[in-house]
């Protein structure tokens, strides 16, 4: 966790929550923008062309661009990608599978945050 440690910036990149979303799409066969735009819902254009070059540079996918009209792009996982599915699904269905006791923890926090405001003397 030291901050000039290099794993630092790897791991911050994978805990991106569109890392983990594009890893999860990708995890069948390669994929065009569009079509990643459409699997990740409620990702921007923008933000989901930065994320795919990070994730170029770090080697977790392969953006193949196809001398043709109209003109064509696929991104597919490299190896190392793949080494991230198993944790990132894990993820993912952990977040699945405990979603309505998250959403019981949240909703007793929110009313206990809610009736302590209510509560303060106003001045």
């Amino acid at each position: 966790m030291v901050s000039t440690c290099p794993s630092r910036t790897s791991l911050a990149r994978i805990a991106n929550k569109w890392t983990a979303m594009i890893v999860i799409a990708l995890s069948g066969e390669p994929m065009r923008f569009g079509e990643l735009r459409q699997a990740v819902d409620g990702i921007s254009g923008k933000v989901l062309a930065d994320t795919l070059r990070d994730l170029e540079r770090d080697g977790i996918l392969t953006r193949t661009a196809y001398d043709q009209m109209p003109p064509r792009v696929d991104y597919e996982l490299t190896a190392l990608g793949r080494t991230l599915q198993e944790p990132l699904t894990a993820l993912a269905r952990w977040a699945e599978a405990h979603i309505e006791e998250v959403e019981t923890a949240r909703a007793e926090y929110d009313e206990i945050k809610d009736g302590a405001v209510r509560a303060l003397p106003s001045a």
